[in-house]
């Protein structure tokens, strides 16, 4: 079959040139530019210049795209210059709400399961912690290419503001994982690299150093609170039902939701309190879109254009 090609209108052309042009510029300067950089806006402008459904595609995606721009960006300023950062504090309560007593210590349940492990638990939890964003973006594509484009939109815009949401909790309270308490200790220590840190078992098993190049390059260690990776699924879930998905992708969807859940305390990414914010975040982002956002003027205007556009 004969790829067809249909450019853009000129005005169209200008704004995607000129916004690549200052985003490589600004990321350049402030973020540092980086294969995967490159290999980003490579993908978007093919996708926006070939012809119109792939023009449409690229445009729909952005969402997603704003998504990991946003994450990477909060490396310009870190939370942590904001304000202080939470290790003991967060510790101690999860400890008085959780805590598991074993030989006369209470120890939370990161603790624990650092002394329980088993390689079975490690492999899934390697395999659940893959998928906290492909995931959401396949459930995205596939209401995209079911030509579901009004619950698409709904779906990626959501991802993205609860998102938003849990970037900016991040910089109102700073804290540090329980991986951090537990290797350093609580005293604060700016610029601390990333850590796999039980999912340093998953990349043992396969022998290969997966996740220590994905944390490696963490764009800030200090943004525990809320679990974003425990909020994802739970969008995802909210528009599987609403789309009324068949039962094998609800089994999948619950099985990751879970297993996520699961893997953040497991691995000592996580305490269960991120995990129950993380949950709250996801449920008060779907909320405030469905029930505010989408009932002012101004907004659903905004969104009907992009719909149309994305049609």
């Amino acid at each position: 079959m004969k790829l067809q090609i249909s450019l853009p209108t000129l005005r169209e052309s200008v704004i995607v040139v000129g916004i690549t042009i200052l985003f490589s510029i600004l990321t350049s300067i402030f973020v540092g530019f980086r294969p995967e950089h490159f290999l980003l806006i490579a993908l978007f402008l093919l996708l926006f210049f070939v012809n119109t459904k792939t023009r449409k595609l690229a445009v729909g995606l952005l969402p997603f795209l704003i998504f990991g721009i946003s994450y990477d960006w909060m490396r310009v300023y870190p939370n942590y210059l904001v304000n202080p950062i939470d290790v003991e504090g967060l510790y101690n309560l999860e400890k008085a709400l959780f805590g598991i007593t074993v030989d006369g210590a209470v120890l939370i349940p990161c603790e624990y399961f650092t002394l329980h492990t088993s390689a079975i638990a490690d492999f899934l939890a390697g395999i659940f912690y893959l998928g906290w964003v492909p995931v959401p973006v396949a459930f995205g594509l596939y209401l995209y290419f079911k030509k579901d484009r009004d619950m698409f939109l709904r779906f990626a815009m959501v991802f993205l503001f609860v998102n938003l949401l849990g970037f900016t909790c991040y910089y109102i309270h700073p804290a540090a994982p329980p991986w951090y308490a537990m290797n350093y200790g609580f005293e604060p220590v700016l610029n601390t690299p990333g850590n796999m840190a039980g999912l340093v078992r998953f990349d043992e098993l396969i022998g290969f150093p997966l996740f220590n190049s994905i944390y490696g390059r963490n764009a800030n260690v200090f943004a525990a609170v809320p679990s974003l990776h425990s909020a994802y699924l739970v969008v995802v879930l909210f528009y599987a039902i609403k789309k009324k998905c068949n039962r094998g992708i609800l089994s999948v969807v619950i099985i990751f939701l879970f297993g996520i859940w699961f893997t953040a305390v497991y691995t000592s990414h996580h305490y269960i309190i991120d995990v129950l914010l993380g949950i709250l975040c996801a449920v008060v982002g779907i909320a405030l879109f469905e029930f505010v956002l989408m009932r002012l003027g101004w907004f659903k205007s905004f969104y009907s254009k992009y719909l149309n556009y994305i049609k």
